[in-house]
């Protein structure tokens, strides 16, 4: 199988790589620039910008591929000209979107792909609803082979996932509060990047999967807090100290946390993975937070580099607890 990642050397698209190569699939990656991560054995590398037509064109030719992914079209325009060059040249066009294009708070739990899409505020998901759009229209009208595949929080060694990073670390290990959004128990999911690729990879020529969106979410259904003692666990603290603020007056200190909290974080979120594990028969997630977490402290105590407290941030968490 011949697979096309435009873009897709970040944390997601890298171990999506590595997966596809592993499995035997021919995979080429274009990126504007050097790779943020080196590619898997295997991998091909070419140089484009993967928004500009003309310039794929230029490094492609008339090749033809099973799949092509877009890891990197943010708004409508970033996809100008897809539709049109990848139609007939590839039997299925990936675009990877987000699970926070549904709206909050959702209608009804579980999640399904049917879940309303509503951001009218928060611009990372809002733009997200309006690239899905506007390539269903070319799925409905031009033939696109088009496959919408929706990742929720994904994570690996190097990503601490809660906003605050190596501060909050810091100042656990120091026995200082950590503040945490709400009352800490609204349900959020994580995935590794490699339980990730396990599930997405699959996907890739699954002529199933054509004309479908499909959340790809992991099974780790945990608390804030629960996020926040495992980290603490992995870090050595056996009785971290947290406490609990509204997202309002986080904002008040944090400003820059203010959509991400407001529309995303605080609210509780359950995923339906029926039509995942129809279409990946037999996938189920093989990485807990409690393992990844210790991945991720692993990492940053072999690199005293990686381990730096934001100053604002710890100067505004204390200002939080006064």
């Amino acid at each position: 199988m011949k697979v096309l990642f435009l873009g897709g050397a970040g944390m997601i698209g890298s171990a999506a790589a590595a997966e596809a190569a592993a499995r035997g699939a021919d995979v080429t990656v274009i990126t504007r620039s050097e790779p943020a991560r080196l590619l898997a054995p295997g991998v091909r590398g070419l140089r484009a910008d993967v928004k500009d037509t003309d310039a794929l064109r230029s490094v492609l030719g008339r090749e033809e591929f099973d799949a092509v992914v877009n890891w990197v079209g943010f708004t409508p325009d970033d996809l100008r000209g897809h539709p049109e060059f990848f139609t007939g040249s590839v039997g299925q066009y990936v675009f990877i979107s987000t699970c926070s294009v549904f709206g909050r708070p959702v209608p009804q739990l579980p999640v399904t792909e049917s879940s309303p899409r509503r951001q009218p505020v928060f611009g990372y998901p809002r733009d997200k609803v309006a690239c899905e759009v506007f390539l269903e229209e070319a799925y409905r009208s031009a033939d696109l082979p088009l496959t919408i595949v929706r990742p929720s929080h994904v994570y690996d060694r190097t990503v601490i996932p809660v906003l605050s990073g190596w501060t909050a670390i810091e100042r656990m290990r120091a026995g200082r509060p950590v503040v945490v959004h709400g009352d800490g128990t609204s349900l959020w999911s994580l995935m590794h990047s490699r339980d990730f690729a396990r599930a997405f990879v699959p996907l890739l020529g699954n002529g199933h999967a054509v004309g479908e969106s499909v959340n790809v979410v992991g099974g780790d259904i945990l608390t804030w807090d629960q996020i926040h003692l495992a980290l603490a666990a992995a870090a050595g603290v056996r009785s971290p100290v947290l406490r609990h603020r509204s997202s309002e007056s986080i904002a008040v200190e944090l400003p820059n946390w203010r959509d991400v909290l407001e529309h995303d974080f605080r609210h509780s979120m359950l995923f339906d993975t029926s039509k995942l594990r129809s279409l990946v028969p037999g996938f189920a997630p093989a990485v807990s937070f409690s393992e990844g977490a210790r991945e991720v402290l692993a990492h940053y105590d072999a690199d005293p580099a990686l381990r730096v407290v934001n100053d604002d941030l710890d100067r505004a968490f204390d200002r939080l607890l006064e």
